[in-house]
């Protein structure tokens, strides 16, 4: 969850990450990632495996066997690429590798008959290059500068053996426990899959957070 406090009108911001699996290797000298959040970088594919009709994993090499992607627990990246009329499509996606995996990423795709950026990946070949950036660490920084006006809260399901935030899917109690009362002048955005979304939505309404004060995207 991020809390934004500013003068009278308070936002709240909600969102889930859902972890990749087991521990993080946390490194006294951690490798410099291969991510770039202003500008887009090209990966190669190298390989990719069917697991369903219309499910994929794609993995990508990086630039150097040791290399590390460079992205924290619970963030995502930008990938581009070209819809079915040749029009440029990004969309984010979460890898499913750790950060302390070397030398390459994957990403597990459901691709969609209609889904623009899915079609970019089922015309994706061995050899193809993908275009990523990321992350955006707006919200972490403005929390650690502005610590009395910014809050980020975070919430993993599984989490990492090294991990102080929250565990399982936000809640109820959550909300309660690291947000203001709920009034007025508060507006709460939502931010996720259509199941988060809903369960987020069901918790807001019995805290008596009304249609107005919420809005999803």
């Amino acid at each position: 969850m991020e809390l934004l406090q500013a003068n009278r009108v308070e936002i709240l911001a909600v969102a889930v990450a859902v972890g990749a699996g087991a521990a993080y290797l946390y490194l006294s000298k951690k490798p410099r990632g291969c991510l770039d959040p202003e500008n887009f970088r090209d990966f190669k594919l190298v390989d990719k495996k069917q697991l369903s009709h219309n499910v994929a994993k794609f993995r990508f090499a990086l630039p150097k066997p040791t290399a590390v992607l460079g992205l924290p627990i619970g963030q995502h990246i930008s990938c581009r690429g070209k819809g079915s009329v040749g029009e440029e499509v990004i969309k984010p996606y979460t890898p499913t590798t750790l950060d302390s995996d070397v030398g390459y990423f994957e990403l597990v795709i459901k691709m969609y008959p209609q889904g623009r950026m899915s079609h970019h990946f089922c015309e994706m070949r061995v050899g193809d290059y993908l275009s990523v950036k990321g992350p955006k660490e707006e919200l972490d920084g403005l929390a650690q500068n502005h610590p009395n006006r910014y809050k980020v809260y975070h919430v993993l399901n599984p989490p990492p053996e090294l991990w102080n935030g929250g565990v399982g899917f936000a809640s109820k109690e959550m909300i309660e426990n690291h947000c203001p009362p709920l009034a007025s002048d508060i507006q709460v955005f939502l931010c996720g899959p259509p199941p988060m979304n809903k369960a987020m939505a069901a918790h807001l309404d019995e805290l008596g957070c009304t249609k107005e004060m919420q809005f999803q995207f």
